[in-house]
Parts: C-alpha cells; structure tokens; sequence
C-alpha cells in the first residue's frame, strides 16, 4: 500500500493551478517535496489531506480516498507539523497533552512525556514564552505521541538552528526504521532532504517536473565545468542545463549516459539540480 497517492490531480485557483499532478509516496519511505514559494507545495499537501477537493482526479490518503467518510478514520494515523505550531498560548505542555488525549484515540502518555524529556521541555512553562525551537519540537511530539504511521511535515525543520535541525532529522530517521512508518516533508532546506529523503519531488509551477528516487537522480545527473567552447562541443542531449560561470567558463548539468566516460565531471546536490531545472534555460530539463 502507497502512504499517498495523487493521480492526474487538478486544482484551480484564481491566477494558479495544481496540474495534472500525480505523485507517489510509498509505505516505508521518506519523500521531500521541494519547490520555490508559490510552486503549490502547501496546497499539494492539503490535496493529500482531504483539506482540498481536486476538481478532477483522486488521492487517497494511507489506501483511504480523501473524499470517503472513511479517511477521518485514516487520520488517526498521519502526524501533522506545519511551519508553525498553533497552541493555545497560555496552556504548557502537560495542558496540551490532556486536551490531546482527548482528540486521539490512541494518545500515548507515555511516549508523550518521552517525548518532552528528550527535547527538555518544561512541563509548566506556557507556549507563548517558548522559543521558536522549543514550539516546533512541542508540535513534533504532539505529532509523534498517537502512534502515526504517515507524517506530514510542511516546512516543519524552517528557522530553526542546525543543532536543533539535527537533533529533529534523527528523529524523522528513527521513526521511518519501522517498515510501515513513511513521511513526506516540505522544504526549502535542501541539504536537510538531502540527508533524510528517498525520493525528491520537485513542483514548479504548479507542475510535478519530477518524482524520483533520490540517489538516482544523484547518479543520472553530473555537473561540468569548462569554458564556454568544452561546453558548446557537449551534445545537445546530454545538457540538462547550463549557466556562465565569468571569464569565458561554462557549469552545465549534464546526463551522466549522454558524455564521454573520459570526461571529469562533479558529483551534483539535489540543490545544484533542483536550481539548474528552474534556472538552466532549457526545456528538455522536464521528464
């Protein structure tokens, strides 16, 4: 079973549309869904919910069809983190977890106050008077504390330090080590989704441009850099896209199959492709 399924999804809006989108995160697995502000990440993600209706084409949410009566029980078992954590300000923790006891069947108290010792958060302390770390951890618990089997995080690990992005990261890691576990998180950091992720799908636009496993993109791409005249003497096939680098230089990222094997080339980012796509100037990037 699929954690998340959208298949040929369309939503329109005045002046932007989802289209034809279909993506798949399979059970298990890791999926970071990238793409600049306005490329329809959040509103991907309230597809995927049942907080939208597409106005064609299915998605289906833990094998559940988000337009059944059935995905309110399918809920029970997704973990949400958006990009802020919405709290009554004056309750603390303890407070916050007795009123989700109250929402989820099967809260975990246990796992909960696990949860808020690992992070060292007071107990008594009120959520207005917490750092913006402390908040987004708070809202990890709380996502983590009904034994969910799909988190959905939408720029859940922004503005927060690197040692607390690392410390969250490890904790996405060791969720996913349970076979049926699975995540799809949004964001723009994308070092952190290069660490975390499986698969990368890149929105732009409105449109998938592509959904693929993460160290095959890494293997299929490769960046060269030369002078503009080494650059030009590249098939036309193999340059993906390419920007001057001054001084009469070329950096193209370019298909691995479609160059010479003699040819030193650079190991790419999911970032140096994702820039290249978007910037490169060339068509043929989509796939």
């Amino acid at each position: 079973m699929n954690a998340i399924e959208l298949s040929h999804v369309c939503k329109a809006f005045p002046g932007f549309a989802i289209q034809d989108l279909s993506l798949t995160v399979p059970s298990g697995t890791i999926c970071g869904l990238v793409g600049e502000n306005g490329a329809g990440k959040t509103t991907a993600i309230r597809l995927m919910m049942g907080a939208l209706r597409p106005d064609s084409g299915r998605c289906t949410l833990l094998g559940v069809d988000t337009a059944s009566p059935q995905v309110l029980t399918a809920k029970e078992d997704v973990g949400v983190v958006l990009d802020e954590a919405y709290f009554p300000e004056t309750l603390n923790a303890v407070q916050v977890g007795k009123i989700l006891a109250k929402t989820y069947r099967r809260w975990d108290k246990h796992r909960y106050d696990s949860y808020l010792d690992r992070f060292s958060l007071p107990r008594d302390k009120q959520f207005k008077d917490f750092s913006r770390g402390m908040k987004m951890k708070l809202a990890i618990a709380s996502a983590l504390a009904h034994d969910p089997k799909l988190l959905v995080l939408d720029e859940a690990t922004a503005g927060l330090d690197p040692i607390v992005r690392d410390e969250v990261l490890e904790l996405f890691n060791e969720f996913t080590r349970e076979e049926d576990h699975s995540i799809l998180i949004s964001s723009h950091i994308l070092s952190d989704l290069e660490k975390l992720c499986d698969y990368i799908a890149f929105l732009h636009q409105g449109t998938l441009l592509f959904c693929d496993e993460k160290d095959r993109l890494l293997e299929e791409y490769a960046i060269f850099v030369g002078t503009a005249e080494q650059a030009d003497s590249l098939r036309s096939e193999a340059v993906v896209g390419r920007v001057s680098s001054g001084l009469g230089g070329a950096r193209c990222l370019v298909r691995r199959s479609e160059v010479p094997a003699t040819l030193e080339l650079e190991r790419p980012t999911v970032e140096d492709i994702i820039l290249f796509l978007v910037k490169g100037g060339k068509d043929s990037c989509r796939r």
